[in-house]
């Protein structure tokens, strides 16, 4: 035992004030991992999720606001907003999400930059890359098909999410109500994504953000509409999808409804759509 704790590589802190430096470090890890899991998060909100006092979580905030990982912000509001100062909110700035990417990054944008060079490059190109991006995805997509189709029909959307979560990209819905729809029936939904694993090959390759679109579109059985995508410089990759029966124009009668990436499929065929990803 005394051998192990000796041996080269194994990072054993010497000093009691390494030990502390050590944890403190652990837990703003974990404050900054769970802004990245749940999106923009006030000091409350965290100090709940991982069991801490506010006060221990504000001081891990400005660790990470001075570090440039974390930058605070007004919580949206959606619909009308009551009495008293906006609550205050924390994002990972994008020097912040870089810390959670895994490398390779240049690896993928030469390899997918090959491809659209091998064809000839201009719209041939584009068009290679698109064809790599649908079948990367629809191979995702599969993975994701024998979850979505046990779940209930309402809940497909946090199906999705849930798939999606699984995979890293931290993915949670916002059911979206409707100033004419009852509360039995929302408009809709918002899946969120905040995190992306290919964020920066997608700020180079549009493509990848549009074949994830149609994906969704395809496992989803219904019209969805990008509304955001982080690789476009937004905090959260935003879908929005309809709720079931609601006319496609509804996307465009949601809060801050603009399309900024993806290409949709406007005529969706639910059960023919699932059975042909790829």
């Amino acid at each position: 035992m005394q051998e192990a704790e000796s041996a080269p590589g194994c990072a054993v802190p010497e000093t009691a004030a390494e030990v502390l430096l050590d944890g403190h470090r652990a837990t703003r890890d974990r404050v900054a991992r769970s802004i990245l899991d749940h999106g923009p998060s006030s000091a409350a909100d965290l100090a709940n999720r991982l069991g801490l006092t506010a006060a221990a979580v504000r001081r891990h905030l400005d660790g990470l606001a001075a570090s440039g990982l974390v930058e605070s912000r007004e919580q949206r509001v959606y619909g009308s907003r009551g009495r008293g100062r906006p609550a205050k909110v924390f994002a990972l700035t994008e020097s912040g999400r870089d810390a959670f990417y895994q490398a390779y990054d240049q690896l993928a944008a030469d390899a997918l930059r090959w491809i659209s060079d091998a064809v000839g490059g201009g719209k041939a190109g584009e068009e290679a890359v698109a064809a790599f991006a649908r079948a990367r995805f629809g191979k995702q997509g599969e993975r994701y098909l024998s979850t979505l189709e046990q779940a209930a029909a309402g809940e497909r959307t946090e199906a999705l999410a849930q798939a999606l979560s699984a995979d890293g990209y931290a993915a949670t819905v916002r059911r979206v109500p409707s100033a004419v729809a009852s509360k039995a029936a929302p408009a809709g939904a918002q899946l969120c994504q905040h995190h992306c694993p290919v964020a920066h090959i997608a700020e180079q390759f549009p493509q990848l953000c549009e074949a994830e679109t149609e994906v969704f579109s395809q496992l989803l059985g219904t019209h969805v509409q990008r509304l955001a995508t982080i690789a476009h410089g937004d905090g959260v990759c935003t879908t929005y999808v309809p709720a079931s029966g609601a006319a496609s124009s509804s996307a465009q009668q949601t809060p801050d409804a603009v399309p900024t990436a993806g290409t949709p499929t406007t005529d969706p065929e639910p059960a023919s759509a699932r059975r042909n990803l790829v």
